[in-house]
């Protein structure tokens, strides 16, 4: 990625806030053993805290998501559901959320709750998850889900 060649502050708030989202996104997809959890959450944290200086609500709310998943990847339960409870009431209550979206939606939620110890909500969730996933328009974007819901535990 190209950095910046301005010293505008919104420039470099979006560089960082890219490289970050993309390490963390990176880290998120791996087998639990496979990254530092520090790493991940260093990443997500830098990541929301760019895009909550120069973003969209589109792109705070999508840092959110990162967030819980990487809360819910470590281990961190209760903040994990918090994030993900705004993120579900942000993505499921918005028309025309892609479908995508809406099924990243529900295995954030499902990895969340199941962190977080509530079954019932993780088995709500999950199962919501494996019909988003299911009803996923393209291979491609089912695929790019998959990446993340196979690290979510089974109720």
């Amino acid at each position: 990625m190209k950095s910046p060649d301005d010293g505008k502050p919104e420039s470099w708030h979006r560089f960082f806030g890219a490289g970050a989202n993309n390490a963390a996104w990176t880290l998120v997809e791996l087998p639990i053993g496979d990254f530092d959890k520090r790493e991940l959450l260093d990443a997500a944290h830098a990541a929301a805290w760019h895009w909550h200086q120069v973003g969209t609500e589109l792109q705070r709310m999508r840092a959110l998501a990162l967030l819980a998943l990487a809360h819910a990847r470590t281990g961190l339960g209760p903040t994990a559901m918090a994030y993900a409870d705004d993120v579900r009431a942000y993505f499921l209550s918005r028309p025309g959320t892609p479908d995508w979206e809406v099924a990243f939606t529900h295995v954030t939620q499902a990895f969340a709750a199941s962190a977080a110890g509530d079954r019932e909500s993780h088995a709500r969730s999950h199962a919501a998850a494996e019909q988003a996933i299911a009803a996923l328009a393209t291979d491609e974007d089912r695929d790019v889900v998959q990446r993340v819901f196979r690290h979510v535990p089974r109720p």
